[in-house]
């Protein structure tokens, strides 16, 4: 039997009331201030274009954006802090997506690192630069790989923490350059570079962005930088090609993300005004000044990506011998 009219006006009323609060949180999105979340210490690459990305979108939206830096075990705990938030997209975390990917194929998380979080946006992509302390007896590439090659162990390298782009690609230039060096890790860049201007640690493969006043003011000593050209930012520095070890190649790549289940239509939204930030003149001219190049692809693209960068990533890890300190 049919139901009646009034009972179907009924239903058709109780849907809309439930649907209707879902509907009005994206159409007014955002309405309130928002949680970015950054896995590492303040100071570090991640951390400074997390903050431009943070105060550009507070300035776009009229809404506060809040920095949240959770750092600890490589990203992890910035990571799992986002994984179990609330999926309304008023809790993103902006990080090195290539660092969230390899931590994930060491450290075998409570999460996926694919599955658990929705993509937003893609920001840039971060070469990396190799430096040492200057008190090191190496002004080149090839005096590096020489006098680590005479003291096998004895040099030491710092990075972000097991899995990190700082720790697998050290230990790729490693394997390619036949030395071996001790693995230091630390919480984020900031404290990374910190010891490293003290001297006590030698090797840092880090970002520009992180790096680049010590390496102007005579603190730290470039050695060379990822890529197939040199730098703008330090024209100077030779890339590892260059330097005589061509099949070196590791980099990383900056993006936000939101937990599984945020509604498309506010992922979208939030796509839309990165891209709009990262594509501006602006944005742009601030961060070549720190070696950084701007990055965007579309938003349903950026799952596969991730998915291929794993899968890369595991065979650099195999193919260096890598295994969780």
């Amino acid at each position: 039997m049919m139901p009646s009219p009034i009972v179907l006006k009924l239903a058709v009323s109780v849907l809309l009331t439930a649907l209707s609060p879902l509907a009005t949180s994206q159409t007014t999105y955002p309405n309130k201030p928002i949680r970015m979340i950054i896995p590492y210490v303040p100071g570090g690459g991640t951390s400074v274009m997390g903050r431009l990305v943070g105060q550009r979108l507070t300035e776009a939206w009229g809404q506060y954006v809040i920095i949240d830096n959770r750092p600890g075990a490589g990203g992890i705990v910035g990571a799992e802090t986002l994984a179990r938030a609330q999926p309304d997209g008023y809790t993103i975390m902006f990080t090195s997506v290539s660092d969230h990917l390899l931590v994930a194929q060491l450290q075998k998380p409570s999460y996926d690192a694919i599955k658990d979080f929705a993509p937003v946006a893609t920001v840039a992509i971060a070469e990396r630069i190799m430096v040492v302390h200057p008190s090191l007896a190496a002004a080149s590439l090839k005096e590096l790989i020489t006098l680590a090659r005479s003291k096998p162990g004895q040099l030491n390298y710092a990075s972000l923490g097991n899995g990190s782009t700082a720790h697998v690609g050290t230990e790729l230039f490693c394997m390619l350059a036949a030395i071996r060096m001790t693995h230091i890790p630390y919480k984020g860049g900031a404290q990374a570079v910190t010891d490293l201007v003290a001297g006590q640690v030698h090797v840092y493969l880090g970002s520009i962005a992180s790096m680049g006043a010590f390496i102007n003011s005579g603190r730290l000593r470039p050695i060379a930088i990822t890529g197939e050209s040199r730098a703008t930012a330090l024209p100077q520095v030779p890339t590892f090609s260059e330097s005589g070890l061509p099949g070196f190649d590791i980099k990383l790549w900056y993006g936000v993300l939101a937990p599984f289940g945020t509604p498309p239509a506010i992922a979208d939204k939030m796509s839309a005004a990165i891209v709009r930030i990262v594509n501006s003149a602006d944005f742009k001219d601030t961060i070549a000044s720190l070696g950084i190049i701007p990055y965007t692809v579309p938003r349903v693209q950026i799952a596969e990506m991730m998915r291929s960068e794993a899968i890369r990533y595991v065979e650099v890890i195999k193919a260096a011998k890598i295994v969780p300190n």
